[in-house]
């Protein structure tokens, strides 16, 4: 099995041009690919996805649903609704959309998947934070039984691709000492 430092990749560049099995969209909860990273999205993919996306209508914040990926490289995409139309994100709803848009992948059996900084756009969520709840919530996943192969981070600038560099080394490191400490607990209990 891969490394799970090999499993994570952190890059600068174009999510819509991701030729992956998923791509997620940082959506609302009312679906609606207006502007921002869902707005490039629905001009790249074509009007097809908003369609899919009114049929399903509004979920709940926090949540995840997919459609097809339309006219893009990606087959599918991932709506994740970190916020409400016009509203904000909130660490839960990160993490919450974070969670079941990984869940929806696996269960479709997809290896591949790639998310933005969700929230950090329109709807204002701090970059660092941002950063350390979604690979924090991508490594939990990735430690359990999945179809996924490879999360990346398509990060629109250079300054959110460093930031996200930067939280998954400490997250590694933080990961790196809860295990020594484990076995530690583990021998001296044998």
């Amino acid at each position: 099995m891969t490394s799970l430092k090999d499993r994570i990749v952190i890059q600068q560049g174009d999510l819509t041009d991701m030729d992956v099995d998923a791509i997620v969209n940082a959506a609302n909860n009312d679906l609606i690919l207006s502007a921002g990273g869902a707005g490039a999205i629905r001009r790249k993919a074509g009007e097809e996805i908003q369609r899919e996306c009114d049929a399903i209508g509004s979920i709940p914040v926090g949540y995840a649903a997919i459609t097809s990926g339309g006219k893009l490289k990606a087959r599918f995409v991932i709506h994740a609704a970190s916020m409400e139309l016009g509203g904000v994100t909130t660490a839960e709803s990160l993490r919450g959309s974070t969670v079941h848009a990984l869940r929806i992948a696996s269960e479709r059996q997809l290896k591949t998947i790639a998310f933005p900084a969700l929230g950090t756009g329109i709807a204002r969520f701090p970059v660092k934070e941002c950063a350390a709840i979604m690979l924090h919530e991508a490594a939990q996943h990735l430690q359990t039984e999945t179809s996924i192969e490879k999360i990346y981070f398509v990060l629109f600038d250079e300054e959110a691709c460093g930031v996200f560099e930067r939280a998954w080394k400490r997250l590694q490191s933080d990961l790196k000492k809860a295990q020594q400490k484990k076995g530690i607990a583990e021998a001296s209990s044998a």
